[in-house]
C-alpha cells in the first residue's frame, strides 16, 4: 500500500507540474480578422500578458511578429509564440471564411493539394539527387519571409512532358529539324489543295492553336523564370521549346488521323478521340473510353479557369496598372470582354480562325519589333549576355538553385508555355484542309518554335541585354518585364497593355473551342448543348474580370497541367501509328518530285 500511495503523490504532483507549464505556455490568445470579403486579406494578432519574443507563423510571407497579415480565409495555419522565460507554444486556426468568394475558396484548398501531391511530385528530391535549397550570388540560402528556406522543385509533370519530348525527338529522328523548312511550305497552301476536307486552312488552324498558347505566360512567366533562374534559364527554355516541336508533331498527326467529320462538314477531333479510337483498336477499349472521358472533363475544367478567367483576370490587372481608376468599372469591363469573346466563338472554329490568322501575326510582329529594336540597340553586349546565358545554364554551383534547378525552371516556363503533350492544340489543328495527318503534324510542329524560341526568347534577352536578368531590382513577372521595356521607351506601358489584352483575348476564344469540342464530346454534339457551354464561358469572363477565386483557378490550371497524363498515355501507345503514317507521307513526297 506504501508503493500504490508513493506512486500517486508522484503521479498527482507530475500532472500538476504539466498543467502548470501547460497554463504557462498556453498563457495567449489569438485575435482573428477576415477584414473583408476578399480572399486572402485575413489577419491575425498574439495577444499575452506576458512577455513574448517572438511569433513564428507558418504562413511563408509573415515575418516573425505577433501579426501576420494576407492570410486566406479557411485555410488551416500555425503560430508558434516563444516567451521571455523560453517556453514555446504553437497553436492552429483558421481564419473564418465570411464571403461566398472565401468559402468556395476554403473548398478547393484541400482539393488543389491533393492534386498537387501527384502533380508536384519531386523524384529526384525524393531520391536526394540535388539540394533543393536556393541561394543567391554570395552563396547565402534564400529564405521566405517567415524565415523558412526556399526551395526549388523538379515537378513530375514536367519531367513527363520534357522526358517525353525528348524520347519522341529520337524516336523520330529529330523530325522537328528534318521537316522544319517542309512545315513552312504545308503552313502557306504549297502541298493543300482547297477540296481537302476540314474547315480551316493550315495557316489559319496554326494561328488559331497559337492564339491559345501566346499570352501573357510569355511575357510575364518568362520573367518569373529569369528573376529566380538567372539568365541561364534562357537557355533551357530554348532547348525545352526544340524538344517540344517533336511532341506537338505527334499529338497533332493523331489528331487529324483519327478526328470525325459530320455531315455538314463541322470537324470534331483531339486527344478524346485518338484516346478512344486509337486505344481501341490495341484492345484497349474500355481503358481508352475511360482516358477520353477524363482528358475531356479536365479540359472543361481547365477551360473555364486558366484558358479564361485568368485570362480576363490578368489583363483587366494590367488595364488596372495602367489606367488609374479602371477598377471601379471592372464589371463593366467584364461584360465587354465577353460580348467582344462571344461575338466570335459563337462562329465556331471558322470565326475564331479568321479573328487569329490577323491578330496573332501582327502581335508576334509587334511585340518582337520592339524586343529586337532593345536588343540592336545593346547589341555591343553580345558577348556579355551570351557568357551570362550559357555559364549560367551549365554552372554547378550557377544562381539560385544549381544546375539542376536553373535547367528545370526554364523546362517548366517552356512546358506551360508551348503546352507540347497537354493535348489542346489537337483539338485546333484536327480541323485543318487536309488529307494527309502527317502534313497536319508538321505545321504544329512550328508552334512552339513560334511560341517559345521566338516569342518567349525574346523576353527573355529583353531582360538580359537591359540588366535586368542579374538584377531583377525586387521586381517580378510582367512588372519586371514592364520595367525592362521602360527602360528603354518611356511609353511602352501602353504597347504592352495592348498586347496583353490582345493575347489574353486570343487566348480566351481558342480555348472556348477546346472546352466547347470537350462538352460536346461528353454531352452531346447538339447546338443548344454547344451553345450552353459558350454562355457558361462567357459568364465566367465576366467573373474572371471582377474576381480572383484563388484556389479555384488553381484548381483550374491543375486540370490543364492533368490533361498531360491521359495524353501521354496515348501518345506513348500510338507512336507507331506516328512513325508509319510519316514514311508513308515520304515515300508519297518521293514518287511524286520523280
Amino acid at each position: 500500500m506504501r508503493l500504490i500511495h508513493l506512486f500517486l503523490k508522484s503521479l498527482s504532483v507530475l500532472i500538476f507540474a504539466f498543467s502548470i507549464n501547460t497554463l504557462q505556455a498556453q498563457n495567449f490568445q489569438l485575435q482573428l480578422n477576415p477584414k473583408t470579403h476578399n480572399i486572402g486579406d485575413g489577419t491575425a494578432s498574439v495577444v499575452s500578458s506576458d512577455s513574448i519574443t517572438s511569433a513564428h507563423w507558418s504562413n511563408l510571407q509573415s515575418i516573425d511578429s505577433i501579426s501576420a497579415d494576407g492570410l486566406k480565409e479557411g485555410i488551416n495555419y500555425t503560430v508558434q509564440v516563444t516567451f521571455a522565460n523560453g517556453n514555446k507554444q504553437e497553436q492552429s486556426f483558421v481564419i473564418p471564411a465570411v464571403s461566398s468568394e472565401e468559402k468556395m475558396n476554403s473548398f478547393f484548398v484541400p482539393i488543389v493539394d491533393a492534386f498537387g501531391v501527384v502533380l508536384f511530385f519531386d523524384p529526384f528530391a525524393a531520391l536526394n539527387l540535388y539540394d533543393q535549397h536556393l541561394y543567391d550570388n554570395n552563396g547565402n540560402q534564400i529564405k521566405h519571409p517567415n524565415g523558412n528556406p526556399v526551395k526549388s522543385e523538379v515537378w513530375l509533370v514536367v519531367v513527363l512532358l520534357i522526358g517525353s519530348a525528348v524520347c519522341f525527338t529520337f524516336y523520330f529522328r529529330f523530325i522537328n529539324v528534318r521537316a522544319f523548312g517542309h512545315a513552312w511550305k504545308i503552313t502557306f497552301g504549297q502541298f493543300t489543295k482547297k477540296t481537302d476536307e476540314g474547315e480551316v486552312t493550315p495557316f489559319q488552324a496554326l494561328s488559331a492553336a497559337l492564339s491559345g498558347t501566346l499570352g501573357l505566360g510569355n511575357i510575364s512567366l518568362v520573367a518569373v523564370a529569369i528573376a529566380v533562374g538567372g539568365p541561364g534559364a534562357t537557355f533551357w527554355i530554348i532547348v525545352a521549346g526544340l524538344f517540344g516541336m517533336t511532341t506537338k508533331f505527334v499529338e497533332c498527326t493523331l489528331g487529324v488521323k483519327y478526328r470525325k467529320i459530320s455531315p455538314t462538314g463541322e470537324v470534331s477531333g483531339g486527344p478524346m478521340y485518338y484516346l478512344s479510337a486509337g486505344l481501341a483498336k490495341r484492345g484497349w477499349q474500355r481503358s481508352g473510353k475511360v482516358l477520353a472521358v477524363i482528358f475531356a472533363i479536365m479540359c472543361v475544367g481547365g477551360t473555364l479557369g486558366g484558358g479564361n478567367m485568368v485570362q480576363a483576370n490578368q489583363a483587366f490587372d494590367m488595364v488596372k496598372t495602367t489606367i488609374p481608376g479602371s477598377e471601379e468599372y471592372a464589371l463593366w469591363i467584364g461584360f465587354v470582354f465577353a460580348i467582344s469573346v462571344g461575338f466570335v466563338i459563337v462562329g465556331g472554329i471558322k470565326s475564331i480562325a479568321r479573328v487569329t490568322d490577323k491578330m496573332i501575326p501582327a502581335l508576334v510582329v509587334v511585340y518582337c519589333g520592339f524586343a529586337l529594336v532593345i536588343i540592336g540597340m545593346n547589341i555591343s553586349h553580345i558577348g556579355e549576355a551570351a557568357s551570362l546565358i550559357f555559364n549560367g545554364a551549365f554552372s554547378p554551383d550557377g544562381m539560385k538553385g544549381g544546375f539542376l534547378g536553373v535547367m528545370m525552371m526554364g523546362f517548366r516556363r517552356a512546358a506551360f508555355s508551348n503546352e507540347a503533350g497537354i493535348g489542346s492544340a489537337s483539338i485546333a489543328h484536327s480541323t485543318s484542309k487536309t488529307n494527309k495527318p502527317v502534313t497536319e503534324g508538321m505545321v504544329s510542329l512550328l508552334e512552339p518554335f513560334i511560341d517559345t524560341v521566338v516569342v518567349c526568347t525574346m523576353t527573355a534577352l529583353v531582360l538580359v541585354f537591359t540588366g535586368f536578368a542579374t538584377d531583377p531590382q525586387g521586381l517580378n513577372g510582367s512588372a519586371l518585364t514592364a520595367a525592362a521595356f521602360r527602360s528603354v521607351f518611356p511609353w511602352t506601358d501602353w504597347i504592352l497593355l495592348i498586347c496583353i489584352v490582345l493575347f489574353a483575348y486570343a487566348t480566351m476564344i481558342s480555348w472556348s473551342y477546346y472546352g466547347m469540342k470537350s462538352w460536346a464530346y461528353l454531352f452531346g454534339d447538339k447546338w443548344w448543348i454547344k451553345q450552353s457551354f459558350n454562355l457558361l464561358f462567357l459568364f465566367c469572363t465576366v467573373l474572371g474580370t471582377v474576381s480572383s477565386f484563388g484556389a479555384v483557378v488553381d484548381f483550374s490550371d491543375m486540370m490543364i497541367l492533368g490533361m498531360a497524363f491521359p495524353n501521354l498515355i496515348g501518345l506513348w501507345v500510338l507512336k507507331d501509328e506516328v512513325k508509319r503514317e510519316l514514311q508513308k507521307y515520304w515515300n508519297e513526297r518521293k514518287t511524286a518530285e520523280g
